[in-house]
């Protein structure tokens, strides 16, 4: 073989044992945009459409029709016969909704704290049992929930008999406490009585948020370094001061947010309140269905309410935001 062709053989076989690389395609965003269409799909899209609605006009004697107006803002903030009359009506509906849902949030957070940190103590087998029994609750419908309550809180087979035959109502006559109880609703002229009332209300509604507020501090309690705790009580601290000084400051973020994602869920709660609650103070929820499904079918004024309320939970959850950021800086 010649010098030109033993070179050439040498070239091919060096460009055949090192192929040439090949050019990658670009990598598109397919992760991320069905993602967008997910957002756009089940939040975006449906919040426009109830917005285009509330935009509408109730037809007397019939339906509703497509429009571009703020007479059913306008009724809400100031009543129907503004500027003759103004009425605050449904912003007191706003504020029984808020009302209901911050005390409930609290109250669910505030119990289900310290059964929580007690429950991460227990060992793994024990927590799994619980956690699987708190996630086999969520699969009681609210209904359920509010049909179990109705029964316990009635005034003839529930808590009020029982604290009668038990002698407490007696006994709380004679002390004045039955007067106190007379005074916030909480009795009637002869015995105690809980529906309707805003106790009622609220204590359905911390209950039925309960198990999510477990679920939702169970992960940071059971991250708190253990060594933490044992060099606090090593210094001398009680566990009460353990508990103030090392353990509520490690999860205060956690607490906070649970409060805030429980609060924007009850705001929402429809069966509770209707059954518990009283017709003067009744929430949002219920006017919305009352105006969308009820007598008056005033689709439009119902969305407009729905957009309100979504609003105003998307305001707290942004002041909530706002007072994570400054926490943590």
């Amino acid at each position: 073989m010649s010098a030109p062709e033993a070179e050439l053989s040498a070239d091919f076989a060096a460009s055949s044992s090192s192929p040439a690389p090949v050019r990658a395609l670009p990598r598109l965003p397919i992760a991320k945009a069905l993602m967008a269409l997910l957002i756009a799909g089940l939040c975006i899209v449906p919040f426009g459409l109830i917005f285009a609605i509330s935009l509408g006009h109730k037809v007397e004697g019939a339906a509703w029709v497509w429009g571009f107006e703020g007479a059913n803002y306008q009724r809400f903030f100031v009543g129907a016969m503004w500027p003759d009359e103004v009425s605050s009506m449904y912003l007191q509906k706003l504020g029984y909704s808020l009302y209901y849902a911050v005390i409930a949030s609290v109250l669910a957070v505030l119990t289900a704290f310290p059964f929580t940190w007690f429950l991460t103590r227990l060992s793994r087998a024990a927590q799994a049992r619980w956690l699987i029994f708190l996630l086999s609750t969520l699969s009681l419908s609210e209904v359920f929930v509010v049909m179990g309550w109705d029964i316990l809180l009635s005034n003839k087979s529930g808590l009020p008999m029982v604290l009668r035959e038990l002698g407490i109502t007696d006994w709380a006559k004679g002390n004045g406490l039955f007067d106190w109880a007379r005074s916030q609703g909480l009795a009637s002229p002869r015995d105690f009585k809980f529906k309707t009332s805003v106790f009622a209300t609220v204590l359905t509604m911390a209950y039925l948020v309960w198990p999510y507020a477990v679920i939702l501090l169970y992960p940071p309690l059971s991250r708190i370094d253990q060594s933490m705790i044992e060099a606090a009580r090593t210094m001398g601290a009680t566990p009460a001061r353990v508990m103030r000084t090392v353990i509520l400051p490690t999860v205060r973020l956690p607490l906070i947010g649970a409060v805030l994602l429980l609060f924007v869920l009850l705001l929402g709660i429809y069966v509770a309140v209707s059954v518990f609650a009283d017709p003067a103070q009744q929430t949002l929820a219920i006017s919305i269905y009352d105006e969308v499904r009820g007598a008056t079918l005033n689709a439009p004024f119902g969305a407009a309410q729905s957009v309100i309320l979504l609003v105003t939970a998307g305001a707290f959850l942004l002041m909530g935001q706002l007072i994570l950021n400054r926490r943590t800086t």
